[in-house]
């Protein structure tokens, strides 16, 4: 099961959007968006960019890291059997780059029959 994402108010009126984890664990919490659309879009550009987005570290150098008695368990990740994604290295792109719009294959079903 992948994760989900979940719409929903804040206290501001404003629309917001959370990402959770298949356990239930909340991963991301997004800006305020003024409409539904605006929140459908911004749920469109990260299920778009989240897969090649880069990693930039803003960690000091000297950071001080945990020891493994102050950390929480980590529980070691299966591969779930009902998973369909197909993952891809992270040097490969599961997309191109279009040089040039779409072409429209066929009329669009909505045209009048003169269009056609």
């Amino acid at each position: 099961m992948a994760g989900k994402f979940e719409a929903f108010v804040d206290s501001d009126s404003f629309f917001r959007f959370r990402l959770l984890a298949p356990d239930g664990t909340v991963m991301a919490v997004s800006g305020p968006f003024e409409d539904k659309s605006a929140l459908a879009a911004g749920i469109a550009a990260v299920r778009e960019c989240a897969g090649t987005g880069l990693v930039t570290d803003l960690c000091p150098a000297g950071a001080v890291t945990r020891t493994a008695a102050a950390a929480p368990a980590v529980v070691p990740m299966r591969p779930q059997a009902d998973c369909d994604d197909k993952r891809v290295p992270a040097r490969v792109h599961a997309f191109t780059i279009a040089k040039e719009p779409r072409r429209q294959g066929s009329a669009p079903r909505w045209a009048p029959a003169a269009a056609r």
